[in-house]
């Protein structure tokens, strides 16, 4: 689904991608609704379907656009202090190498960076002078699901074969795999390490829990469409019964291919959030719409020669261009070579890693062609081994076979292009002024394919089911006309202004938020604690931190994590009746789920014959204090198999108690989790929707909505119930007068009509708000100070990590000459007035 840059170096594999795993969702899934797939794999969106019109309702209100696109120096962006940047892929290696460009980039300006990505790439990216996590998963794996599946909705013989839930188990141990990136030492070196920030591919999915887990920033970059737009729709989506607002329907097609996402991943990603990172499930009406309702800043790696930023994308979003390196320095074989200057330039062929179903056919298909059309071809071999038969390999004076050979360099010696449309190639192509014939299989391939032909440097693209040796010859032509190369050129030229890694960088350093400080001692390092002594609260890096908890200046206990970026994620609530049901709904579903869980427990722990525990991925308390060992022993990690799993830990008993002990408490354990799921919802959940839903109505009618900030415990809890009780009793009294004389005043007759509605209204709803507010907010925040209360093993991993951090950056600071009295003096002299007194000896 995702693209790739052609940043090979000579060894590289070819350029290949694989998309994400939205699975389980059978293929006839949504067609009453108006959604079906097509051969190619995309989505057919209908618009004259009710879940159109629905969904395009759900969407995040537009930021108007910024009339002037911020302007970027080629000189290198300044920035106020080195981070710690992790960057999560989840792709093939074509995905994994802008990023790499990208971390390499950032390291040399004085970041430290960290590629997250598939175990497989680890020499890739060592090799590169990065630092490397493991998160699992396998893309080999991926690619193969995606030939056979190549949209959102699997096949039935992938449902028949368990291939859902196999990519569904690999998930699970990405998103694990991923939240350890962000805080776990280096698996090699023990280094230890906890991520200022975050760089991530869309189809890695944990970041935006991650970042809300850590209140660190987020930056999204990917090379498609993953934002809605009124100027195209989602590649993955192809659109039916188009309405003369085709623009609405662009946008639209976002939500649709988000919704699907949703539900292929949103129970996943929720046992996930729960278990690893103990934050709140989301909604499912606001899981597909996260990103765009916390209006994270994406950086979109294509060209704007190709494709221009739609004027309806926010200021946070940019178009960079591709992610280019230098051709690498690369000497050919003597068969390449001999080649390429026994007679005109060739056409390439390769699919790099697609994995064909046939690649003897393609093969034949090829070669064909060429021979219609008297060109000679030069074939990369790829993963699906192109060239090999029952007989061995073919043999034409005409078409040479090849293996690695950076495409930098060789596309440089040919007449035109024939891939599988993933973003790099396709880029590295267009770069060299090549035209291009794109034979797409699944995810943004088709959409590339139609960028190319609507520039006229290619034909239509052909799906690689209708790659026929008509259908491919007669595009090579088309790609040998002098239209097609002039348009390629033009292209090219366009491409030739672009700086994009330098671009990006820029783009990640102008969206950094303003809550990313300095620490108040050490202003060259940015702030990771805070700490309070009287009324004031002070930032401190994690190098000043540790030198003065050395020193006995701090009292560890009162140190806590500063989040320059606090997420908090709310269900969106749009008017009473749909906020109540949705509620009930939530509400109904939980209970029912606990309700079965009661007898479903203890059956399952005496089928099992009792279930081993299994090392919770949540840190224990045990754990986080291996991480400050003197040693630097890092917690053990736990892959998680499957959610499954990870929801069995907290019912499962130790195993010497036996069978019928073991049942007894999981019933129980069950029946405390169902009173539990009443007790909040109908105490909490529900007036709290309520109260939300008549908070919001006067917005329906163009009245101001009251905002009394974010409950987070009881005291935040305490105050909304009471601004919300004031402003709600108060407004719903002076309404009725009010709203329809400022009508009469600004409409006449009609206006007080309309005022003398409004303030019906205001009696009702405000006054509503405020009785339910009174109960529903405070409610709200004694449950989330229970929760955090009972809830602590993952702020306890993360403090642990911090320290272990800190007092590592220590060591090296102290070599590089650090100054641990400078550290100490402008403690206490900062802090003597308001804490100290004046005598006192701290060193």
């Amino acid at each position: 689904m995702h693209s790739k840059v052609a940043d090979m170096a000579p060894n590289d594999q070819p350029d290949d991608q694989a998309p994400p795993p939205y699975e389980e969702i059978p293929r006839d899934f949504g067609e009453a609704q108006g959604i079906s797939v097509n051969d190619d794999g995309r989505v057919v969106v209908d618009a004259s379907s009710r879940l159109c019109r629905s969904l395009s309702k759900l969407l995040p209100r537009v930021i108007p656009p910024v009339l002037l696109p911020p302007s970027y120096s080629e000189e290198v962006p300044t920035f106020k202090f080195p981070l710690n940047i992790v960057i999560q892929i989840v792709g093939s290696r074509g995905d994994v190498q802008p990023f790499v460009a990208l971390g390499t980039e950032l390291q040399s300006i004085g970041h430290r960076v960290r590629i997250a990505t598939h175990n497989v790439f680890e020499q890739f990216i060592l090799e590169a002078g990065l630092e490397f996590y493991p998160i699992g998963g396998d893309p080999a794996d991926l690619m193969s699901y995606m030939v056979k599946n190549p949209g959102l909705i699997p096949s039935l013989d992938s449902l028949r074969e368990g291939d859902v839930q196999k990519k569904r188990l690999m998930m699970a141990e990405i998103l694990h795999g991923c939240w350890q990136s962000c805080l776990m030492p280096d698996p090699t070196t023990n280094a230890p390490f906890v991520a200022n920030a975050i760089i991530a591919n869309p189809p890695s999915f944990a970041h935006i829990h991650c970042a809300q887990a850590l209140g660190i920033p987020l930056h999204l970059m990917f090379t498609m469409p993953w934002s809605p737009t009124k100027a195209f729709p989602h590649p993955l989506a192809n659109l039916k019964n188009v309405p003369a607002d085709q623009e609405w329907l662009n946008r639209v097609s976002y939500s649709v291919v988000d919704w699907l996402s949703w539900q292929g991943l949103g129970g996943v990603i929720n046992d996930w959030r729960k278990h690893e990172l103990e934050l709140e499930p989301i909604s499912l009406s606001d899981g597909p719409f996260i990103l765009s309702k916390l209006n994270v800043p994406y950086t979109y790696c294509w060209s704007p020669g190709l494709v221009p930023k739609p004027d309806d994308w926010p200021q946070n979003f940019d178009v960079c261009g591709f992610f280019f390196r230098d051709p690498p320095q690369y000497q050919p074989p003597l068969d390449i070579a001999e080649f390429l200057t026994a007679g005109p330039p060739p056409v390439y062929f390769g699919f790099g890693s697609i994995v064909l179903e046939d690649p003897q056919e393609i093969t034949k298909t090829i070669i064909q062609a060429s021979e219609e059309t008297g060109v000679r071809a030069i074939i990369s071999r790829g993963w699906s081994k192109l060239g090999v038969t029952d007989s061995g390999e073919l043999n034409k004076s005409n078409v040479l076979f090849i293996d690695d050979c950076p495409h930098e360099w060789l596309f440089q010696q040919v007449s035109a292009v024939v891939h599988h449309g993933g973003a790099g190639t396709t880029a590295c192509g267009l770069r060299n002024g090549k035209p291009t014939i794109i034979v797409p299989f699944f995810g943004d391939q088709p959409f590339w394919g139609e960028m190319v032909s609507a520039a006229g440097a290619g034909p239509d693209p052909i799906p690689y089911k209708q790659l026929k040796v008509t259908t491919l010859a007669q595009a090579v032509r088309f790609c040998l006309t002098s239209d097609a190369v002039r348009a390629a050129k033009d292209i090219a030229i366009k491409m030739q202004q672009d700086k994009g890694v330098k671009t990006a960088v820029a783009s990640f350093h102008r969206n950094l938020p303003h809550g990313l400080v300095g620490c108040d001692l050490l202003p060259k390092f940015p702030a990771c604690w805070r700490y309070r002594l009287g009324k004031k609260i002070y930032h401190f890096s994690k190098v000043a931190a540790e030198i003065l908890v050395e020193k006995n200046l701090l009292d560890v206990k009162r140190l806590k994590p500063y989040q320059p970026n606090p997420i908090i994620i709310e269900n969106t609530r749009w008017d009473p009746v749909t906020g109540i049901s949705s509620a009930g709904m939530g509400v109904t579903f939980d209970m029912l789920k606990a309700g079965g869980d009661i007898f479903y427990k203890p059956y399952k722990v005496y089928q099992d014959g009792r279930t081993s525990p299994l090392p919770s991925p949540a840190v224990s308390e045990n754990s986080c204090t291996k991480l400050l060992s003197p040693a630097g022993s890092t917690a053990p990690v736990h892959k998680a198999r499957s959610m499954n799993n990870l929801t069995a830990l907290r019912d499962v008993e130790p195993k010497e108690k036996g069978r019928g002990v073991a049942m007894a408490s999981a019933s129980t354990h069950a029946s405390g989790k169902f009173l539990g799921k009443f007790f909040s919802g109908f105490m909490v959940d529900l007036p709290l929707a309520a109260a939300e839903g008549f908070r919001v109505l006067p917005g329906l009618y163009g009245d101001k909505v009251p905002q009394y900030g974010q409950v987070t415990d009881w005291k935040s809890g305490a105050v909304a119930g009471a601004k919300s009780f004031a402003i709600g009793m108060g407004q719903g009294m002076t309404d009725v007068f009010y709203q329809p004389y400022k009508g009469a005043r600004d409409g006449g007759a009609v206006g007080f009509a309309g005022g003398l509605l409004k303030g019906t209204f205001g009696v009702v709803g405000k006054m509503a708000h405020g009785s339910l507010g009174l109960v529903a907010y405070p409610s709200q925040g004694i449950k989330q100070s229970i929760h955090s209360a009972f809830h602590k093993s993952t702020r306890k991993f993360i403090v642990a990590a911090l320290r272990l951090d800190g007092q590592d950056m220590v060591r090296q600071e102290r070599v590089r000459g650090i100054d641990d009295r400078m550290v100490i003096e402008k403690f206490i002299g900062m802090t003597r007035p308001n804490d100290f007194d004046e005598d006192s000896d701290y060193i």
